[in-house]
């Protein structure tokens, strides 16, 4: 997976009940846009993560 700062990350819920959770890509920290990355909630809330085969990258949109 490779992403760029402003990209959204989607990890998807992994139980019935559970949402998605998605958060905006702040920062790369991998060598040429690779995992970990460090990631901003819609609380403010940041952290490091290196998603899983249940997240999902969209890339982020001019203009949004």
């Amino acid at each position: 997976m490779k992403a760029n700062k402003g990209d959204r990350l989607v990890t998807h819920g992994r139980v019935v009940g559970e949402h998605d959770r998605e958060v905006e890509i702040v920062e790369v920290l991998g060598p040429e846009g690779t995992p970990p990355f460090r990631v901003r909630a819609e609380n403010g809330h940041e952290s490091i993560i290196s998603p899983g085969p249940d997240s999902e990258l969209r890339p982020h949109r001019d203009g949004e």
